[in-house]
């Protein structure tokens, strides 16, 4: 299981994960879940206080075959800012065995990006795109991003989210992306983890996990009673109704007076960030020859 500690506290701590190859994971959590942390801790960045971490199978973070399979753009997009574009394709040309330099290039001059301006001085949806174009033109098999759209305006974050998913669909690589924009995680990806506490709360296909999970909605006074027949996520009790989020499928009818729904990937992530004692471990559907192939 895997844990780092900083110094007197834990940013992760007895962590269990394992995420499909070929997926877009999404990886939320509030602020200080530990997210950042995993992330560094899979590129090679840091190392674990205890536990070990492998991506793609089996390499090691930070290893030379990981270093040449896996790329990272991190939240404050790091681009040397006196670089022109054009100089800093040919810098990471130079340190990289696998850069596509047609592809840089191409992508650059699609997006209307100068080659002669410094990186400095380009906008921020522009130097968003740039290091996510540094980072794609090393042909990875798995992308990780730390919140890249964080400080974008709805339009750049639109498209920066293009590109990537171009690159998904045409290079099938795979991607662990951190983000708190629920539209885009909900449009985008296929499979979700959440930290809570410095803990994997959650981890499953999106899908199935909004399969299983419905919303029960009822009188209050019976409410207790359903709660004890169900694994409950979130009870919320205002008046004479209640509402309570439990894990169970469509096939399980409600009991008579209450009404069952469907639940949405928002409300979902809301409930489990509110209850960090609810947990839904080991993801759906996992098996041993799935977690051999696992990403991370």
């Amino acid at each position: 299981m895997l844990s780092k500690r900083y110094r007197r506290s834990w940013a992760l701590r007895d962590c269990t994960l394992a995420i499909p190859a070929g997926r877009v994971a999404a990886l939320v959590g509030p602020n200080g879940a530990g997210k950042s942390t995993l992330l560094q801790l899979a590129v090679g960045l840091m190392r674990p206080t205890s536990g070990s971490l492998a991506v793609l199978g089996g390499l090691v973070p930070g290893s030379a075959e990981a270093l040449s399979a896996v790329a990272f753009v991190a939240q404050d997009t790091p681009l040397y800012p006196n670089l022109s574009v054009d100089d800093t394709l040919r810098l990471v040309r130079s340190l990289n065995d696998r850069w596509d330099d047609g592809y840089a290039r191409d992508r650059l001059a699609a997006l209307d990006i100068p080659p002669g301006k410094k990186a400095g001085s380009l906008s921020g949806g522009q130097q968003a795109q740039l290091a996510l174009t540094l980072a794609l033109a090393r042909r990875p098999q798995l992308l990780i991003l730390d919140e890249p759209v964080a400080k974008l305006d709805p339009l750049a974050r639109h498209e920066f989210m293009a590109v990537l998913m171009t690159a998904v669909a045409e290079d099938g690589i795979s991607v662990l992306l951190s983000s708190h924009v629920i539209a885009e995680l909900e449009r985008h990806c296929d499979y979700l983890v959440v930290l809570g506490h410095g803990k994997v709360q959650v981890a499953g296909d999106i899908d199935q996990l909004l399969a299983e999970h419905r919303v029960f909605t009822g009188p209050v006074d019976a409410a207790q009673a359903v709660a004890a027949a169900f694994p409950v996520v979130r009870d919320r009790r205002a008046g004479r109704q209640a509402a309570l989020l439990l894990r169970c499928n469509d096939t399980q009818a409600p009991p008579p007076g209450w009404q069952s729904n469907g639940t949405n990937l928002e409300e979902l992530l809301l409930a489990y960030l509110r209850e960090p004692a609810a947990s839904v471990l080991p993801g759906p559907g996992r098996d041993a020859e799935e977690a051999r192939k696992a990403t991370a």
